[in-house]
């Protein structure tokens, strides 16, 4: 009687089992939503540089890139001297959150090539008083390597207070004015 009971119940659990097994497209779906969420706690989709006094300063967050634009200055952070690809100083603004940390931080991990940017990417070099606009990393490692782009599309007085801005392409998109990348700059300073 007692094996009889023992195989009852063995089955019940075995039939309970499988009556909750999810079904493919819902997993895909759950896998998806944690990519997503993991891609969000990264910060990797955007980067920011703007060359000031000889310093390279670098932003992983679009709220502190901007406040640097608008007084020249970041309450938080890490500094590196002669860090920068042609010796300057590169400072990295932080974010409150991130002050205390000695590792893990988005900007150094993206630059030092510990952590791939994400797709889509977006960034800008505040450089000689122009933005140059990316949608590409390897452009936008090439422009920091080299100070230019060999393709690019540029619009005097097109920044928000009348700079040259400079929209970097591949040499696939050099005779398409490239609308998704001037939209979304434009949309990203309120213009």
């Amino acid at each position: 009687m007692k094996k009889l009971l023992v195989a009852v119940l063995a089955s019940s659990v075995m039939a309970g089992c499988s009556m909750n097994q999810e079904k493919p497209e819902a997993k895909e779906e759950v896998k998806k939503v944690e990519a997503k969420a993991a891609e969000q706690a990264l910060n990797n989709d955007d980067l920011y540089i703007v060359y000031h006094e000889g310093r390279m300063n670098v932003f992983y967050d679009a709220d502190l890139y901007k406040g640097f634009l608008a007084v020249g200055e970041t309450p938080f952070r890490k500094t590196f001297i002669g860090a920068g690809p042609k010796g300057e100083t590169v400072v990295h603004g932080l974010t409150k959150a991130d002050k205390k940390k000695l590792s893990g931080i988005p900007s150094i991990e993206m630059l030092e090539g510990r952590m791939p940017p994400a797709d889509p990417f977006y960034g800008e070099i505040v450089s000689e008083g122009r933005i140059n606009v990316f949608d590409n990393w390897d452009l936008f490692k090439a422009f920091m390597a080299h100070g230019e782009v060999p393709f690019r599309l540029t619009v005097i007085g097109g920044g928000p207070k009348g700079e040259t801005v400079v929209y970097a392409l591949t040499k696939a998109e050099k005779k398409k004015r490239p609308e998704a990348l001037i939209s979304k700059f434009k949309a990203f300073h309120g213009m």
